[in-house]
């Protein structure tokens, strides 16, 4: 098959997407410092691969997020000290490392082929093929056992490559990176925090609906990380993003948000995050804690549907009842009260973009 060729060749595998120039230009902010180039107009970035192993056979892996400040540095990833509160869980994966390689338990079937179809009003989807999925010792986030934990999300291995690779390159590792395998060109989402717009990974998703929806690997293991309906620095390992299930369509709506609108191939849904890489006293995790929110069909008729790009909007709205969960899991005292959908969306933000709409994003840059 055409990846094992590549990975017997350590050469390019196109899989779709535009090539990446290496020209530079301002406005970017880089999150995740390993992002090695980013397409802003194609939503897509440049990151190194590292080699690992499952049962003898080649696996495929980035690196977004580590629990641990001086190893997060070291790696150029997003320093994530509540990863360690999964710690002891079934959300933590135990791994092995000789010589730089890390040896994995579990490991992920990746789908050959993937098809959404919405249903009848816009969600859920309809019937699909499974997405990739993850066996019964899977999970992004790894230890060895030495108290750290990694966002380590595997991208390909002999059964194929994750929904969202667009390339990917063994031919030369990229200078700064020890133990890297190469680079991977892996396509992102647009959505929010504070205003700010940004790009995120979607890697890995624990609810059936929410991996097919994303394009992620299926990974219910995830689900077991604390925190449910909770930002608790101390005892949650989640933070939460919070999508918009019936935004405003259609595409070229300046208002145009949600998961229907998504669906309907007009664009990103724009969910909006809690925590951001850096900011909120350590709180950010990319073990996003799922809240989505339904506009009331009373607020659509009074016109007060909109675009909401920061949480405290959101929890406004909510609070004066535009907004109505449709989770049934508990309240989030840190949003007001919305109640979580008991599902995780593994999604590393990697960067920040110039304030204006997609398809007007600028020309390729490159973080170097």
């Amino acid at each position: 098959m055409l990846l094992a060729t590549v990975l017997a060749l350590g050469a390019v595998a196109a899989l779709g997407g535009a090539a990446i120039p290496a020209s530079a230009q301002g406005g970017v902010n880089f999150v995740l410092d390993s992002v090695l180039r980013v397409n802003p107009e194609e939503e897509t970035v440049t990151v190194p691969v590292y080699r690992g192993t499952f049962a003898g056979s080649q696996v495929h892996y980035i690196v977004t997020e580590s629990s641990n400040k001086e190893d997060a540095e070291r790696r150029k990833v997003n320093y994530t000290p509540k990863l360690a509160n999964a710690l002891g869980t079934r959300a933590v994966q135990k791994v092995t490392r000789a010589n730089g390689v890390v040896d994995f338990s579990g490991t992920v079937r990746f789908a050959s082929t993937r098809s959404l179809r919405a249903g009848s009003d816009g969600t859920p989807p309809g019937t699909t093929p499974p997405p990739s999925e993850g066996d019964a010792n899977y999970s992004p986030l790894i230890t060895t056992g030495n108290g750290t934990v990694l966002n380590a999300s595997q991208v390909a291995n002999t059964s194929g490559v994750h929904d969202s690779l667009v390339s990917l390159d063994l031919g030369k590792p990229p200078a700064g990176f020890p133990n890297a395998a190469g680079e991977v060109t892996l396509g992102t989402f647009g959505g929010f925090y504070d205003g700010s717009d940004l790009l995120y990974l979607h890697m890995d998703g624990s609810s059936l609906d929410i991996a097919t929806i994303e394009g992620s690997t299926f990974a219910p293991n995830l689900n077991s990380a604390p925190g449910l309906g909770s930002n608790d620095r101390e005892t949650s390992a989640r933070s939460a993003i919070i999508p918009i299930e019936n935004g405003i369509e259609p595409r070229n709506d300046p208002e145009r948000q949600g998961l229907q609108s998504f669906l309907a191939n007009q664009g990103d849904p724009l969910n909006v995050t809690q925590t951001f890489p850096g900011k909120g006293g350590d709180r950010y995790s990319p073990v996003w804690d799922v809240h989505i929110l339904r506009w009331t069909e009373e607020a659509i008729a009074a016109g007060e549907r909109r675009r909401l790009d920061d949480d405290s909007e959101v929890v406004d709205e909510f609070e004066e009842g535009n907004l109505v969960s449709t989770g049934t899991g508990p309240p989030n005292p840190s949003l007001g009260g919305i109640r979580a959908n008991n599902a995780i969306s593994n999604c590393p933000i990697v960067l920040v973009l110039p304030s204006v709409n997609p398809g007007q994003r600028g020309a390729p840059q490159e973080n170097r």
